[in-house]
Formats: C-alpha cells, structure tokens, sequence
C-alpha cells in the first residue's frame, strides 16, 4: 500500500481495515513522517509494517530514488496482493505483475489526477500536456491489467473514460468517510456555540491551498470576528505544496497572532493532532473556489466534521448541500462576495444544527466491509 504512511486514506482506513483478520500482514510504503508519529503507529499496529519510500519534496531527486525502494519491497515481499494508491508507482506495479504469475494488483484511484493538472496550473505548456497524457496513459493500461478499481468519488466513474470499458463488477467506490482513531469516542451531540463573551473558533483543515480557500477563510474570519461577542480564533492546520502561499500565511499569522494560528503548514500534520483541533472547534470552514476538479466531489474533511457533529460552512456547491441538508448540518455562503455578518450571526444563533444527532451514515464501517468483500473475491 503506498501513499504518506499517515495517509488518512490507506493507513488509517485501509490497513486497519485489514487488520480485523488476524491472519493477515500488512506493509504500508509512502512518504516519510516525523519519528514520533512512525513510532506510535508501530506501538499501536504490530501488524503493520512501515516503510518510508518517498523522502525529500515532491520535485526532489529522491522522488526518483524511491522508485528503487518500491521496487525492492515488491522483490522482497512478494505479498500477495499490492493496493496502489499513488500513480508514479504504477509502471513498476505493471512490470511487477508482468514478470510473474498470479500477481494482482488493485489501483485506488484518489483524485482524477489527469484533470487536476490540465486545470490546477501547477505544471505549465508542454510540461502539464505531458503530464496529463502519461497519467491517462498509465492509468488506462493499469485499469486493463489490475484486479480491481477502486474510486474515492462516485464522480469518477462519468470522468475517467477509461473506466467505462471494465466490466461493473471490477470498479468500486469507498468514499473517504471518516475512520475514528484508536480508542476514540465520537460524540452524539453536535458541538455547541460558546457563550456569549468568549471567541468562536473556527477551523480550517487539510490541504492548505489556494484553490481550497485558504484566502477567503483568512477574509471571512477577519469579517465574523468584528460582528461575534468574544471575537473568533480560526486555526488552519494542514501541509501547503506551495512555498509562496505559505510564505504569506506565516505572515499572516505573525501579523494577526491574537486570533490567528497556523499549524504545520510546511510539514505534514499527524492526523490525530487535526482530528484533536475538530474536537475544539465551533466551526469547519469549505471555502473551495469554484473549479472543474472538485465540483463533484465530497472531501475528506467534510466527512470529519459531520462525524464529530461540528456545524459547517460551505462555499456553494450542489453536492454538498445535499448532505449539509440531509444531516442539518450547516450552511452555504458565497466567499467571494461581501456578507452581512451580523445577520450570519444571528442566523448561525439560531439554527438548530444536527437535528437528529451526529450521523452515523458518514463513518467508514460500511466501506470497510465492501473492501473485505472485494479482497475475498480476489484471494
């Protein structure tokens, strides 16, 4: 399984998943954490090995070097099903597979990587075209040869053309709904407003980028603390791949120290220390911009809010008022345009959010059970 070995997705859903059978090993390879976050995981997972492939930044040479490492636990492992979460690390799997026989793979596909780079302007020119098509490439050729597909967002099954020749049965959606940590108790109460006089906190979590509104919950808070008794105090925990971006939060943040606080930011977060600040929270922030990559789909961290029961605000988007309306969970507000925040207030007062409690439905038990049925038909 490769991808951060914090990863929310494969090591905190995935993996542990796979441990409910006691007679199964698991390896987890991906991007190097800090040694104390290593060192906890291994305390509290004994079947879980981890090894950190992926070193250095995204651009870096020992992006290359990890291929060899991938390459070398494959040879010496030899397990018997490999789940791939990170699409470099699919050409080896290929030749992997290739070279002996019986081997089976399964590809999560996560993002719909190809769009993201044709549209998030990361790459540029020639460099994002070839990029997009080799990812299309790659990930077209694995889709023919893996055992199974598995897809985060039910969206990607319209998106990724390449899908629609496999057969129904070899594609699965688990979306990312939220796993709680060992030996946590989620609540079944909706978290509550303070009282009148002390600060609302709000947060922001996840990917720190600018398509994931980072500007406009810095431009919002500024706007609800000066209407909130108490004022606010937004915190912004999560890993930003921008070094520009970044660079003006910390500014940001110094300027405004007495109510905002920038957590990570260029390291990764443990995710118990992101799901620590959910818990203390008022307020969850979706300020996203509107784009062609993440209309459809729901994110990681709007499960991870439902699950605690914490009120949420959203930017516009038809998916996700279905769900805030389903649960009571929260409101949609247009960032990019100026708002009556004493009115906000007042309706934010008033509404009785989780009507019928902290849902259930947004936890990952059920698509725990789906991925054991998908390995029992392959093993």
């Amino acid at each position: 399984m490769l991808k951060p070995v914090d990863d929310t997705r494969m090591r905190g859903k995935f993996a542990e998943t796979l441990l409910n059978r006691p007679q199964v090993q698991v390896h987890v390879a991906g991007r190097a954490t800090p040694d104390d976050l290593d060192y906890r995981l291994v305390e509290a997972f004994p079947r879980i090995c981890h090894h950190a492939i992926f070193l250095g930044s995204r651009l870096s040479f020992n992006r290359l070097l990890a291929q060899g490492r991938y390459w070398r636990l494959l040879r010496v492992l030899q397990p018997a099903v490999v789940i791939v979460h990170a699409p470099e690390l699919l050409p080896l799997t290929l030749l992997w597979q290739w070279l002996g026989k019986g081997r089976k793979f399964i590809y999560d596909i996560q993002e719909n990587y190809a769009l993201n780079v044709s549209t998030q302007r990361v790459y540029r020119g020639l460099v994002r075209r070839g990029v997009a098509a080799a990812l299309r490439w790659v990930q077209g050729l694995a889709a023919c040869r893996a055992a199974a597909i598995i897809l985060a967002e039910a969206s990607y099954a319209d998106e990724l053309p390449f899908l629609r020749k496999l057969p129904p049965h070899r594609v699965l959606v688990l979306e990312n709904k939220y796993q709680p940590l060992p030996g946590q108790l989620l609540p079944h109460q909706p978290s509550k407003f303070p009282l009148p006089g002390e600060p609302l906190r709000l947060l922001f979590s996840g990917t720190i980028s600018e398509l994931n509104g980072i500007l406009e919950a810095f431009w919002f808070a500024g706007q609800l603390r000066r209407a909130w008794p108490g004022g606010v105090q937004l915190t912004v925990i999560g890993f930003c791949q921008q070094p520009q971006l970044l660079r003006q939060l910390q500014q940001l943040a110094a300027e405004n120290a007495e109510w905002l606080t920038l957590i990570g930011g260029h390291e990764l977060v443990p995710h118990a220390q992101i799901v620590a600040e959910i818990e203390r929270s008022h307020l969850g922030l979706l300020p996203y911009r509107p784009h062609t990559s993440t209309a459809r789909c729901r994110p990681t961290k709007l499960f991870e809010y439902l699950a605690h029961g914490l009120p949420i605000i959203t930017s516009p988007n038809a998916q996700w008022q279905l769900v805030l309306q389903q649960h009571g969970a929260g409101l949609q507000l247009d960032f990019d345009q100026p708002f009556d925040a004493p009115a906000l207030v007042d309706e934010l007062r008033g509404t009785n959010f989780y009507p019928q409690g902290v849902p259930i439905d947004v936890l990952w038990t059920e698509e725990g059970k789906k991925l054991w049925l998908l390995l029992d038909s392959l093993v």
